[in-house]
Formats: C-alpha cells, structure tokens, sequence
C-alpha cells in the first residue's frame, strides 16, 4: 500500500462488528444460523411480518460511510464509529462505537441509505420504514455509549401493517430539494415518494409500475406472479433528454418497465438541463414537421404527444427565476411538477429484448434481484463525444448469477396515458451479452449435500445486488451471497465508441458492416475479489454491504461486509486520465482458492489492433541523428503483474467458521481440487517469472538508453558552448548591420518626403472645396459649439424629449380609445333592457295597427261585393284549427 493505512488489519476485531445478542447471547441460535446453507434456506427465503427474522433475506445493504463514519445496521439498532479515532487507536480496548438510540426502530434492519446531503439515514425492514436524523460532527467526544437521536417511522398506513407488501428497495432522489425526498418501492409495484420536510406518514405522489388484476368470470389467466411483483427499481441518467425524470423497474420475470416524466413534489433541478431539454424537445418537433410536410404520412399520436412534451417543458421553463435564460451559469433552480398535463404519466413496457438473452448453463434461469442504469462515462467517450454521448447501459441481475447488459439505443419519452391515442409499440433495449459471476458452476461442481440434495437449491436465497463506483463509472461492483466481483466496462465502451465511429466515419457501410465491427467489441472485464462459499461446509457467509467511501481523508478502497460481521477491506487504485497511460492487456484468470469453489475466469476479450497511421509518402533524404534503443511504441505492462483497479488477482475468502470438531478428511475430490489450485498458482509463479525477467530486460535497455541521452546531451551542451564563443563576432557584425539599416530607412524617409513636396506643394481646388464641404456638413451636424441648438444632433436629442414626454400620454389615449371601441362593439352587439322594452312596444303598437288596416279592407270588400283572400293571420289561425281537427 505504499505508507497508506490498512484498513482491514485496523477494522479487525473492532466491537462495532460484534454481533447482536439474539445472535450470539446465550439464548441465540449462534453465528451459523446466518449462513446460507440447505438447513438454514427457509429463513432466507420466507418472509414473515411478525417475526423477521436475522437472516439476510432479499436485499442487504448493511453499512454505509458519511465522510470519516462507518454506520453499521446491526439488528435493530444503528452504530456509528468514527474512522479517524480506529486509525490512531492501536489497540482493541481503544476502540469504540456510539449506538444511536431510536426508540421507534424495532425491526431487523435490511437496508440503510444514506440522503445526499449526509444528515439522514434511510432504514428499512422486511415490511417497514424509518428515518433517523444522523447526529452532529464531534458524537465521539461524548462520554455516554449512546447518542440521542430523533427517528421517525415512515408511512405506518402502508408498510407497518400486518398486511403490507414487503419491500423491495428504498433510495433518496438525487434531485429531491434539500435531500430528502425518500422513494420507497413495495414488491407490489407501489412507488411511493415521501417528504421528510412536509409529511412522513402520507406520500407526495404514488405510482404504480403494476396494474390492478382484472378479475373476470370464467376467464383463464395466465399470467405469472413474477410478472407482478417488483424486484428493484433505478433512476436513469442523461444530458439534454428525458433520462434524469426517468424510473426504471424490473419485475421478478425479468421485465423492465419505465415511467416518465417523473419529478418529485419538490425538487432542485439544473437550469442547464431544462433549457437543454427544451431544445431536444424542439428538435423533435421540428423533425416531425419535416418529415411531413416532405411527403411522408402523418401521425397524429406523435403531434399530440409531442405537444403534450412541449406543455410540459414550457411548465419548467415558467417556474425558472429571471436571470436564467439561456446561456447563463447552471444553479440549482425549486421546480414542482407541472399540472398543466391532467393525465398520469404512463407506464412503458415491457421492454423488447433483440435479441432475447440466453440462459447459463446449467440453470433454467432465476428471478431478477436487481437493476441500474449507466450513462456512456466521459472518459470512455471522450474521443466520439458526437456518436455515443447519449447511449445509455441498463444492467439487470439474477439469482444464478446472471447479468444481463442492454443497451438503451431508443431513449425513452416522456408519455401519457391517454385513451384517444393509446399506442401498443413497446420500447426496446438491444442485449449485448449476458455475464456469466460463475455461481451456477461452483455449485454444480461441489456435488450433493450428505442428503443427497443439490447445492443449486442455494441460489434461491442469493440476492445480488449492484453498487457503483463514485468515481469511475465505468466500474460496478455486485455483491451477492457467495462473494463479490467486480465489472470494468472500460474496455467495452471504449471498443464501442471505437467501432461506432468507424460506422459513421465510412459512407459506405451499411448495416452488415457494422453488425460485423459490433461482433468484434470487447467485453466486459469480470473479476472475483471475495468468495465467501465453503465447499468442505457446504454454505456461504453471504455479503450484506459493500461501500466505496468518496473521502481523501479515507484514501480510495472497498469495504466489504458478510453475515458474520467479518470485514475484509481492498485498497483501489486511481486511474490517470492521461492519453499516455498505457494499455494494459486483459487480467489473467483468476485462481481457485482453497476452501471456496473454482472463481470464474475473466471472459476472453478479443484483441484490437490500435489504428496505425499512413507511411509517409516522401521519404527521408537522410537518416536521423539519432536512433534509441527502445521502441517507438510505449512499453506495455505484462498481464501477469498488471493490476489497474489494484485489486488482487485471485479473490480473498472470507468463509463461515468451522464449528466441526471433527479432522479435516481428504478425499479424492479434495486432492484433486488441491492439485487443480497448486498447477494454476505454479503457472502463476511461471508467467509472474517471465514477467520479471521482461521487466529487468527493460530496465538495463531504459538504463543503457539513458546514458546515451546522457553523453549525446553533453556532446550536444559543447557543440552549443563552442558555437557561442565563435558567434560573438557575427553578433558584433550583425550589430553594425542593423544600426547602417536604420540609417539608410531614415535617409530614405527624408528624400520620400522631399519628392512629395516638389510633386504636391499644396492642395488642388477640389481638394480644398472637398475639405471645405466636409467642415461644414461637420458644423451642421455637431454644431459650431457645444451648446449650439440648431445642429442636428440637438434637434434630434429635443426629438427625442418630446417623444418620451408624448409617448406616455399617447399610450393612454390609445387605451382609452382600445376600450371604448370594445364597450361599443360589445353595445352593439347585445341590447339592454330598456331597449328591449321599447322595441316590444313599438311591435305591439305595428301589430295593432295592421290587424286594423285588415278589418277595414275586409268590410270594404263585403260592401263592394269584392272577394279577397284571407289576410294570413286568419290563414294561419285556420290551418292551426283544421290540423287540431284532423
């Protein structure tokens, strides 16, 4: 370690590891029951709401680090010890811890999360949830054992009755205002978001990634549970898309769904992202309007959703303070979800997997445990920033030890349930391969129990688990209930950028071309760096917390914690971001261990050549003046002794403890598996030899090439000390040179300017009416003084005065004129009531006058013996009369 602290000799036998008394007191069923073995399965898979039992059952993150604190969840209780105070105490007596006393936790502890700001830790149980406001800096300065602290219980309604869904996952969101918005997911698909600053009984919001079972008479469903229940759920990432407000969960089955736009009800969001996310959303919109008005069939689903997405953005948009318009410095900005949307964001999914994942050897396939979303890191895509900027990686664990890599290649959008549009395209993700951690092969290879049982039954109680690196992004680690290994998807992305620009740099590939560069990307680097399974025993000590601190003050390591309370602790190393670090070809295979099964080799990456530049054309005339004795490539560190992450070659065991008093008995298998460990370490020795010798063969060319460069530097040191001494006369000449220049350019500007005396002594007539017009459209503008009021500069600043002093008045007579023209249109357009009156009288009085007029035309006809046709009152009064009739 070079001078650094081993943490793991420090943390040995350290009390705040010691195990809780229903363990090992005197009515406890001892430290083998938190084995995973045939014996002790059913407590690891069964759960049940009254008696939770100590098992690690389902998901287990057990520790966690707040800058130089470990918490540790030790049953129910919560411990804390401060790091600084383990390094300079030496001895055990030295060492203590500080139990924070919270009442309102009686439930074994699963989980623990820690918000982003450090002052809040996140416990769950089986069934229930809680939040404990973590004490100040200085708790270790206090006299007593244990330390007050408030805790609160979270959503009692929903997850402390007896009736309650079990947990699946609890995590903070890392856009939550101030920390601490807490996401809980139930294994029923319930998502629920709490506040710990506004209410810790009733959610803020609820989503549900399950929908409600149809239940129908005579009807066959075939549908299975697994589908129904939630393993895990993850948050996706992104720049300038939908990703930051996307969820992501997968079902027990393996399907993964999502749900977007999701904010919480209070958040912090970078300006930067919601103006770069506007204009995603604008772009898209203005493809779509290309591609129809170029001819192409339009889709009116796409137009409304993509109007909703707009709605949605310029909600945003509204609630950012002023000063954040586009460019400007990114702040964290309070952001509510917008309402102007009535309709729930929907779920998507499930996801189309091309191709469908295959199966491991051996295995029919286990449930999925677990799922996180990876952004394409900066640092791998560095060189095709333009072609993988926004490829995402979805990785998704299983209980044989399978994990699946997709990659997001269609991002998800923002959508809505809707009934008017409702579409039945499933999202994709396109599987790049599937990750064999070599459990199922372990377990096979260890045979049968002395009952004639299979060890495969085991995986039923595994659990794994992923945890990124806070560094490096391109590393995971995944624990699970037989060890620890590590996933380096370096050398993947970095292939892949590689091949995708290859694609895009030839015009003429097409889509056979780049299935076939796709074919020769490299792997995933998979490596072992604990196992914890025992095949003499025949059960494992499975992993219940893995932390990587982000601390200078701790130096860049991983802390590994088992069942048993057993801490094993491996230092990191820093990887340069340098272009000339040099490549370091695949880590050799790691060995078997004895005790523990066979680790599972490092999958085979094919080798790439890297892109050579083109000869040179012209050729060189003459050789060069010097050649090195080294190579012009970089020197490459042997594979044997090559260790970037500085993790071990061969995985550290950490297995359960003997509690045999029988002798150790050696059988065939026993040797055989003894001769299969000592020819892997022999060929180890060998190539770790080879290496060595390479190594001092480099050293003594790296020497004798320095003392080359040594002797060529002094020879090269004369050669310029000689040269300065012969040059003190050139230099003296070329001081006489310079001082005869500077007077020849100063007799050469005296007879320049004579020349031009004697061609133009003075100005031509034109000239001088040319200048004389300048000076006074010059007066005329400027003015002949300074406070001369007739310039033109004047009369335009007057101008000016009398337009801003006009301009107020104008505004309000335009208005005032604005509304009455409004109030005489809308007069116009509808009658008052007295008007209404009028008109009805005026009707009434016409009425009268022409039932009159028609009276007297008929009397004067009957007296003139005339026949006239009935008037149309009298028409219209009969045919009323003769339709009655009828």
């Amino acid at each position: 370690m070079g001078g650094e602290e081993d943490w793991e000799e420090l943390l040995r036998d350290h009390p705040v590891f010691a195990l809780p008394k229903s363990i090992s007191g005197p009515a406890g069923r001892g430290e083998e029951s938190l084995n995973l073995s045939l014996s002790s399965l059913p407590d690891f898979v069964n759960l049940d709401p009254v008696d939770d039992k100590p098992t690690p059952s389902g998901r287990r993150q057990a520790i966690a680090i707040k800058d130089a604190d470990l918490i540790v969840a030790v049953g129910s209780e919560v411990r804390i010890a401060s790091l600084g105070d383990t390094k300079g105490a030496r001895s055990t007596s030295q060492k203590s811890y500080k139990v924070l006393h919270t009442p309102n936790i009686q439930f074994e502890i699963h989980q623990i999360a820690l918000n982003p700001n450090g002052k809040l830790l996140a416990v769950a149980g089986a069934f229930q949830v809680a939040v404990i406001v973590l004490p100040r800096t200085g708790f270790n300065k206090l006299v007593t054992t244990t330390v007050d602290c408030k805790s609160i219980q979270i959503g009692q309604y929903y997850h402390a009755a007896d009736t309650s869904a079990p947990i699946a996952k609890i995590d903070w969101h890392p856009w939550g205002q101030g920390g601490s918005t807490l996401l809980v997911m139930t294994v029923d698909g319930k998502l629920r978001e709490y506040d710990m600053s506004v209410d810790a009984e009733e959610p803020q919001q609820t989503f549900s990634f399950v929908p409600d079972r149809k239940r129908r008479k005579s009807t066959f469903d075939a549908e299975d549970d697994a589908e129904r229940e939630v393993a895990s759920f993850s948050f996706g990432r992104g720049k300038a898309d939908w990703g930051p407000l996307t969820v992501y969960a997968v079902m027990r089955s393996g399907d993964v769904y999502a749900i977007c736009p999701y904010l919480p009800r209070n958040a912090s969001v970078p300006s930067t992202y919601i103006h770069a996310l506007e204009c995603y959303v604008g772009a898209k919109q203005e493809f779509l309007s290309a591609s129809t008005s170029g001819g192409q069939p339009s889709s009116d689903g796409l137009t409304t959703l993509y109007d909703y997405q707009r709605k949605y953005v310029n909600a945003l948009l509204k609630q950012l303070p002023p000063g954040t318009a586009w460019p400007a410095t990114n702040r964290l900005v309070p952001i509510h979800p917008p309402t102007t949307i009535k309709n729930a964001p929907a779920r998507q999914g499930p996801f189309l997997l091309q191709p469908a994942p295959r199966n491991l050897e051996g295995s029919e396939g286990g449930d999925a445990t677990d799922i996180v979303y990876l952004s394409f890191g900066d640092d791998a895509a560095e060189e095709s920033e333009g072609e993988t900027e926004r490829l995402g990686l979805v990785l998704v664990s299983f209980q044989d030890g399978k994990v699946d890599l997709y990659l997001d290649v269609e991002k998800v959008e923002a959508r809505w349930e809707s009934k008017l549009h409702s579409t039945n395209e499933l999202p994709m993700l396109a599987t790049y391969e599937s990750i064999d951690l070599g459990i199922v092969s372990s377990l096979n290879a260890a045979g049968k129990s002395a009952k004639g049982e299979s060890l495969f039954d085991l995986v039923q109680g595994n659990h794994p688990v992923f945890l990124n690196d806070p560094i490096h992004d391109d590393t995971v680690y995944i624990y699970h209930a037989f060890g620890v290994h590590v996933l380096q998807l370096e050398p993947l992305l970095k292939s892949l950028a590689v091949a995708l620009r290859e694609a895009n740099n030839d015009s003429g590939s097409a889509a056979g071309s780049l299935e076939a560069t796709l074919e020769s990307v490299a792997q995933t680097d998979v490596q072992p760096i604990l196992l914890t399974f025992s095949v003499e025993q025949q059960s494992s000590s499975p992993v219940i917390g893995v932390a990587v601190p982000n601390d200078v003050y701790l130096t860049y390591s991983i802390f590994i914690l088992t069942s048993v309370m057993r801490m094993s602790v491996f230092p990191l190393n820093l990887r340069s971001e340098s272009p000339c670090t040099p490549e370091v070809e695949e880590p050799p295979s790691a060995a078997p261990t004895p005790g523990g099964p066979p680790a599972l080799p490092a999958p085979t990456q094919p080798r790439h050549a890297s892109p050579q530049k083109a000869p040179q054309a012209v050729a060189k005339e003459e050789p060069s003046a010097y050649v090195s004795l080294l190579e012009e490539d970089p020197f490459k560190i042997p594979q044997a002794i090559a260790r970037p992450s500085g993790l071990p070659s061969n995985p550290r065991l950490s297995l359960p403890t003997n509690v045999t008093k029988g002798e150790f008995m050696i059988t065939p298998d026993t040797l055989r598996y003894l001769g299969t460990v000592v020819e892997h370490i022999s060929a180890q020795i060998r190539d770790i030899q080879l290496a060595h010798r390479a190594l001092e063969t480099r050293a003594s060319l790296q020497e004798k090439e320095f003392k080359r460069q040594r002797d060529k530097c002094a020879e090269m040191l004369d050669t310029a000390r000689e040269m300065g001494l012969k040059g003190k006369t050139q230099l003296e000449r070329i001081a006489r040179m310079q001082e005869t220049q500077r007077a020849l350019l100063a007799r050469l500007d005296r007879a320049l300017q004579g020349l031009m005396a004697k061609a133009s002594p003075e100005l031509s007539e034109n000239e001088t009416k040319w200048f004389e017009e300048l000076r006074r459209m010059k007066q005329e503008v400027v003015g002949a003084s300074k406070y001369d009021d007739r310039s033109l500069v004047a009369r335009a600043k007057l101008l000016r005065r009398e337009v801003d002093r006009l301009l107020p008045h104008l505004k309000e007579m335009r208005e005032k004129e604005e509304a009455r023209q409004k109030s005489l249109i809308q007069s116009r357009e509808a009658l008052g009531l007295s008007q209404a009156f009028e008109l009805g009288k005026r009707s009434t009085e016409e009425r009268t006058r022409i039932s009159l007029m028609e009276a007297e035309l008929l009397r004067m006809a009957n007296i003139l013996d005339i026949s006239l046709d009935r008037p149309p009152t009298v028409q219209k009064q009969n045919g009323d009369s003769g339709a009655t009739d009828k």
